[in-house]
């Protein structure tokens, strides 16, 4: 099973407000395994950039107004994420902005047919009334974050990987979860309100606990 970790980074907080993708991450989990295969550009967005929004990225205009366009890069985005489920923490946000992006250049956003996991409503019905930003997360799930100084969309990204990993590599983690908001719809589906998490099996549980073990 293949799932796209993705995440964004922007030139501010609304897409309505004429705010743009700056940088777009992405990171393939392949059977339960994070692979090399990743995708990752630096985009120019023809505006600047707000002095709130650099300070937490540490990306300026100047940095990328040689970098190509989004009309230059969808088409390899696109490739890239193919029909693969998509796992992005808050992800109204990233695909809000992805929709208007999309809509500017007036073309068909054939992936927002996909899956899409929402890491965020997850890490909320699995620890309710505890934090569950990223760096929360690699705190709670034992993740080396120390480099992420800055947020980064291909950092940010991997990070999520290794986090959704954890989250749902056994029954365990869902002991909060009632029966009202979580069925069975095959042996290793669990569907939790609206979005599926996938089991792993047995065999998947200890590759990825020896996996864990030696990194």
């Amino acid at each position: 099973m293949r799932y796209v970790v993705l995440d964004t980074e922007t030139t501010g907080l609304d897409p309505d407000d004429g705010h743009k993708i700056i940088e777009i991450g992405c990171i393939e989990i392949l059977n339960r395994s994070v692979t090399n295969n990743t995708f990752h550009k630096y985009i120019n967005p023809n505006r600047e950039i707000d002095i709130e929004a650099s300070k937490i990225h540490g990306l300026t205009y100047n940095k990328l107004k040689d970098k190509p366009l989004f009309e230059e890069v969808y088409e390899e985005f696109s490739d890239y994420i193919s029909d693969s489920p998509i796992i992005i923490h808050n992800a109204p946000f990233d695909i809000g902005f992805l929709k208007k992006e999309y809509l500017d250049l007036s073309k068909t956003v054939n992936f927002f047919d996909n899956e899409i996991i929402d890491s965020l409503k997850m890490a909320r019905k699995i620890s309710p009334g505890k934090k569950n930003t990223l760096d929360a997360l690699c705190e709670r799930y034992a993740i080396d974050n120390s480099d992420r100084t800055l947020h980064g969309a291909l950092l940010d990204a991997k990070l999520l990987a290794y986090v959704y990993l954890k989250m749902t590599i056994g029954q365990n983690n869902f002991s909060n979860l009632t029966t009202e908001n979580v069925s069975k719809n095959s042996d290793h589906v669990v569907e939790v309100d609206n979005f599926k998490i996938i089991e792993p099996t047995n065999e998947e549980k200890k590759l990825n606990l020896n996996y864990f073990d030696n990194n």
